[in-house]
């Protein structure tokens, strides 16, 4: 297995990564058609077949015959995990980076990325485990769950908020599964390739800017109708994608809890939050150098980080 100081894999590898709406994806197409490498997705949302206008995932078209991996390998009733995403994006990689070809792996989902480029370990899921937790949770609030938790494990209790019933149910989980603490926070990064990373970001205003007109194109767009078919589907079942933003927005407006432009508006302020955190995540990642979003020095600056020779390690 490829390691960060092998040669085979150096200076092939790209990672560009930032908030939503700060053009990612379409700097890493134009990457990879100057440096001739592959696209490989984080965005944990943008692995759902069928969710494309709500994750603003490149058409067809608009990829320009790049090869893009690791979207849409999942149906809505699937759910996505963080020690999946890492065996196949690893996957992946290593048959792009095999065949000497450069790969850009790109996307906001800070936790998927570590995954993918990190000695990382997960612990595996269980349906059934996991499912027992979701119901009480949705049967009792987070709080009992919670108290719980303090009692099993004191140190991941107090480092988990007690209103966080998603991340209090994936501690009670590992627990079970595991018989060991869980472990709230990620260890330092440990690289395990070489890689160049680039962050896109922009000034709080005008990214404040970018969401609220990527919000309103996707309603534009046909978001709702999307919903409608992805319903069909599943969605309603699925754990994960139903949670995602946008989507759960338009299905509480086609439950006739919100207006049309109600849930536009929602889901352009729950966006703006997301991002916040999203900076706040990658803005501890020593790694990363950051640009602004749409510098036009942007493409030739990559493709000189995936071409350019360095001295081995």
């Amino acid at each position: 297995m490829s390691t960060a100081n092998e040669s085979s894999v150096r200076n092939r590898l790209l990672v560009i990564v930032g908030p939503t709406a700060t053009g990612k994806s379409d700097l890493a197409v134009e990457v990879a058609e100057r440096a001739d490498g592959e696209v490989i997705n984080a965005d944990s949302m943008q692995l759902y077949r069928g969710m494309d206008i709500g994750t603003a995932k490149l058409t067809e078209e608009q990829r320009n015959g790049v090869p893009h991996h690791l979207l849409d390998v999942l149906d809505v009733t699937e759910t996505a995990t963080v020690a999946g995403y890492q065996e196949a994006a690893r996957a992946s990689l290593q048959d792009i980076l095999d065949r000497g070809r450069p790969a850009i792996l790109v996307g906001g989902s800070g936790l998927y990325v570590r995954a993918a480029l990190d000695d990382l370990d997960f612990p595996s899921t269980d349906v059934a485990v996991r499912a027992d937790l979701e119901a009480e949770l949705a049967a009792v609030g987070s709080i009992p769950l919670h108290q719980r938790l303090a009692r099993a494990d004191p140190d991941a209790a107090a480092s988990i908020h007690h209103h966080n019933g998603r991340k209090i149910v994936r501690a009670l989980e590992v627990i079970a599964l595991t018989g060991q603490p869980f472990r709230a926070s990620l260890p330092q990064p440990r690289d395990r390739y070489r890689a160049t990373w680039i962050g896109l970001d922009e000034q709080p205003d005008a990214l404040d800017e970018r969401i609220e007109a990527r919000v309103d194109r996707m309603w534009a767009g046909g978001l709702i109708d999307e919903v409608e078919r992805l319903i069909d589907l599943g969605l309603r079942t699925g754990v994960t994608a139903r949670r995602a933003l946008g989507y759960a927005q338009v299905l509480r407006h086609l439950d006739g809890e919100l207006t049309s432009d109600q849930a536009r508006t929602i889901t352009q302020q729950v966006t703006r939050r997301f991002v916040r955190r999203q900076r706040s995540w990658f803005r501890r990642e020593a790694r990363i150098a950051w640009s602004t979003a749409g510098d036009p020095a942007l493409v030739d600056h990559a493709v000189e980080a995936l071409t350019s020779p360095t001295i081995e390690a």
